[in-house]
């Protein structure tokens, strides 16, 4: 995979994540993602964001536009120093929040996006990693 086009937003406060969403949504027209697919990253963005700021006390999203062979992509991670996560696999069961949210976060946004990966260790943070391709 070679990234083409690399960028750091510090997220700090919710205009940050505002800004996240249109840095995605730029790339994703410019790779010719769908109207649906366009959508559908910049969602899981959103959410991921929001957890980031939330959960994670802040924190930084990396927003790549990669190329694998032939294929175009939108990568975005969203790395936090944060409390972590205890359990990854109840994290990502639908209907489980640590919050007041619905519980629909990170299955959702892992739903949205075609590769999707999940690093977290409580006391250290989570880097959580999502890709759409066209």
């Amino acid at each position: 995979m070679t990234v083409e086009k690399t960028s750091t937003i510090p997220v700090q406060g919710e205009s940050d994540v505002v800004k996240v969403r249109q840095s995605v949504r730029t790339i994703a027209v410019e790779i010719g993602l769908s109207l649906v697919d366009q959508t559908k990253v910049v969602t899981a963005a959103s959410e991921l964001g929001r957890n980031l700021l939330i959960y994670g006390g802040g924190g930084e999203v990396i927003l790549d536009l990669v190329t694998d062979n032939v294929r175009r992509g939108v990568r975005v991670a969203f790395v936090d120093e944060g409390p972590g996560i205890a359990d990854l696999e109840q994290a990502l069961r639908d209907g489980f929040t640590s919050g007041s949210g619905m519980g629909l976060g990170l299955g959702g946004a892992k739903r949205l996006v075609n590769d999707f990966d999940l690093v977290s260790k409580p006391g250290e943070g989570t880097r959580v990693t999502i890709t759409k391709w066209r």
